[in-house]
Order: C-alpha cells, then sequence, then structure tokens
C-alpha cells in the first residue's frame, strides 16, 4: 500500500531524513517511534505530500508522490490524515467539519455526506454531540471527530501523527480505543506515537528512528522481546519508556 524508497529530506543544510526506505503493506499496521526530533512526523507527512522531499520516492497504491504529474489533492483524499492538535475547523458543527471535505472534495450530496458523517460519528461514540462546535468538547472528544472525519473520506489508508501526546492522560485511551478498532477491523494504518501499550497491542511492525534515519524496522515481538537483537540506541529508548 505504501513503500517508502530513499527518501531524504533537507530543510536549508539540516537533512532531516537519511535514506529512508521501508513498507506497508494492505491491512498493516505499522507503529513508528523515537525520541524527539528523530524526523517520524516528518516521515509522515511526506507520505501524502504535506512536507516535500528532495530525493527519493514514496508511492501510496501505485501512485508516485515524487511524480510531477500526481494529482496531490486527489491522493491527499484517499490518505486519512489525524493530526496531534485536532484541526478542526472551529467556526464550524461537528457535523458540518464532518460532511464539508465530502461534499466540496468528494463531490458527495449534503444529504450523503451528513448521512455518513453522523454515521462514523455514531461509531466513535458522539453522536449526541453532533450540534455542538468543536470548542463545546474536550480534547479527547475533538480528537475523535478527527478521526471520524478522516474516515468519511473513505481512506485507502490513514496516518496517525502523534494523535494522543496533546491531550490529558484520562482522554487518551478514549482515542486510542477508536484506533485499535480501526485496526482490528484491517485498516491500514501508520501511527506516529510513544504509546507503547499500543503499540504491543495492535503494531505488526515497529519502525524505529533516530536522527533522522530508520534504525529498526521489525516485527513488534522482535522489537519488544528481543532486547539483545535490538540497536544501542533502541535499547536505551526502551529502557527509558518500558520501566515506569
Amino acid at each position: 500500500m505504501i513503500t517508502i524508497q530513499n527518501v531524504n529530506k533537507w530543510y536549508g543544510d539540516f537533512q532531516v531524513l537519511t535514506d529512508c526506505s521501508t513498507s506497508v503493506s494492505k491491512g498493516e499496521v505499522v507503529v513508528v517511534c523515537g525520541p524527539s526530533g528523530s524526523g517520524k512526523s516528518t516521515l509522515i507527512k511526506c507520505v501524502n505530500a504535506l512536507e516535500p522531499f528532495q530525493k527519493g520516492d514514496i508511492v501510496v497504491d501505485g501512485t508516485s508522490i515524487a511524480d510531477p504529474k500526481t494529482n496531490l489533492p486527489r491522493l491527499r483524499s484517499r490518505v486519512g490524515m489525524v493530526f496531534q492538535h485536532f484541526e478542526l475547523f472551529p467556526h464550524l458543527t461537528i457535523t458540518e467539519n464532518l460532511t464539508i471535505a465530502q461534499v466540496k472534495v468528494l463531490g458527495r450530496g449534503k444529504d450523503e455526506a451528513t448521512e455518513k458523517g453522523l454515521a462514523l460519528l455514531d461509531r466513535v461514540g458522539l453522536k449526541a454531540h453532533a450540534h455542538k462546535h468543536p470548542g463545546q468538547l474536550s480534547g479527547g472528544q475533538q480528537q475523535r471527530v478527527a478521526i471520524a472525519r478522516a474516515l468519511a473520506m473513505d481512506p485507502i489508508v490513514m496516518l496517525f501523527d502523534e494523535p494522543t501526546s496533546a491531550l490529558d492522560p484520562e482522554m487518551v485511551n478514549e482515542v486510542l480505543d477508536v484506533m485499535v478498532q480501526l485496526a482490528q477491523e484491517g485498516m491500514t494504518m501508520m501511527c506516529v506515537t510513544h504509546e507503547m501499550g499500543f503499540a504491543r497491542k495492535v503494531a505488526d511492525r515497529v519502525i524505529f528512528m533516530d536522527r533522522g534515519q530508520i534504525v529498526e524496522d521489525c516485527a513488534k515481538e522482535e522489537f519488544f522481546g528481543d532486547l539483545e537483537a535490538r540497536s544501542e540506541r533502541a535499547r536505551q529508548f526502551l529502557a527509558k519508556i518500558l520501566t515506569h
């Protein structure tokens, strides 16, 4: 579903991604982890061309992002993205947030878009809040709306960029529960997250990044179970986050 081939990216003279290569199969859940500043969020944003890269290629369901002829808005409409800070439209109701892209990008009729949006809102447990504005919801509720909004576009893959890091601890599980359900239903997912419990529960593979490079790319059983085979940097990371 996603092939990342020797991707390199610079901000001016600073190289943020160095020869990153990996792939994500249909129905696979891949967790991307690593220390702050390791390039995780940059890599995932390159997958739907929110960040340009200077070298290499990323192919999503047969479409090359590096090809100048690629219709990037059309590609993005098929790749769901959930951000750290929800990015809902504050002046629109929850229902309007769920329908606007369906109507404007996919060309759906308003009734069909509303029906789909409300069904997904029900799925994330928030149908009773359909007429509210985002500011009237908690952070966890807003992030669940953001997931529903992404799903409303019928994506072929879902990207999550640290979806729980801006939430109060009590709200984290309500968002992770929705993500676990998606994974169990077979959604292809690439998740940048520090939630190692989530990674252990649903990830098929774990990618560990450090200083713009993919240092580890292995099955979750290997990543968490065979620490001796991990790189020293990955062992240091795991020692810090798994001891508490």
